[in-house]
């Protein structure tokens, strides 16, 4: 079975992909210093709850944003699932598609396997949205091509932010407010409003501004972990493909 891991800004996904098919999946917050031997115990307890062994996994691909982390990962790989990974985007596991923008080293790994896997289930101009640390908007066209994208801070970002440079603000819970009134009678509730509210109208105005650069009938496909909570309250999203990343290294991984 092939082991899939997406190292992220502020998770690290795993996830056991059997022929195409996520048999499990697990993550652990992103620490640049966390070393191999803490993965494989962590690893090994959670493959034994669910069945499996660490002997079960005979292949191992990485997608990751995070340089520093990417040394400990691979020493798992070769440690203790004596096999040498594949790093997507580098050599044998090349991107497959044409990056048509001016800093294509600059494009970070997560996004262009997103891309890779949306076009590969829909193959049409798409706009494939994932929000994560940071909130991305990508673009690919119905030719498989990468055409650029916009990135936005996060939304949990945003709200750190805030509650970070004004001392009287409280910490509260990413969640639509209790009615669609956006007029707030309390701090938390104008908090709540602005912040999820105002998230809503930025994703509906960036993606109506690229489709009317596009020019052409376009789906937009979301992943990441609000996905649903913001599906709930907008039309804007054709599906939501939550698995997005580990799809596209997979099917990176099948055509080595």
């Amino acid at each position: 079975m092939l082991l899939a891991v997406d190292a992220g800004n502020t998770n690290v996904v795993f996830a056991l992909v059997d022929a195409g098919n996520i048999r499990a999946r697990w993550r652990i917050a992103t620490d640049p210093r966390r070393t191999a031997d803490e993965y494989a115990v962590w690893l090994n307890q959670l493959l034994t709850l669910e069945g499996f062994a660490m002997s079960d996994v005979n292949a191992v691909i990485i997608a990751t944003v995070v340089p520093r982390a990417l040394h400990n990962l691979e020493v798992l790989s070769t440690k203790y699932f004596k096999v040498e990974p594949l790093i997507a985007g580098q050599s044998p596991v090349a991107w497959g598609i044409a990056l048509d923008v001016d800093e294509p080293a600059s494009v970070g790994a997560d996004r262009v396997v997103n891309v890779i896997a949306a076009h590969h289930l829909y193959k049409c101009d798409l706009i494939v949205i994932d929000f994560g640390t940071a909130t991305t908007f990508d673009v690919v066209d119905y030719g498989g091509t990468y055409k650029g994208g916009i990135i936005a801070p996060g939304i949990n970002l945003s709200l750190d932010a805030l509650v970070s440079a004004a001392a009287k603000l409280p910490r509260i819970a990413i969640a639509a407010p209790d009615d669609r009134s956006v007029i707030g009678r309390t701090t938390e509730a104008q908090m709540q409003i602005g912040v999820f509210w105002g998230y809503v109208a930025m994703i509906e105005g960036l993606v109506a501004r690229m489709r009317a650069e596009i020019g052409r009938p376009v789906r937009v496909i979301s992943t990441g972990g609000l996905a649903v909570l913001f599906d709930e309250h907008t039309d804007i999203f054709d599906a939501i493909a939550p698995d997005l990343t580990i799809q596209g290294l997979a099917l990176m991984h099948s055509r080595i």
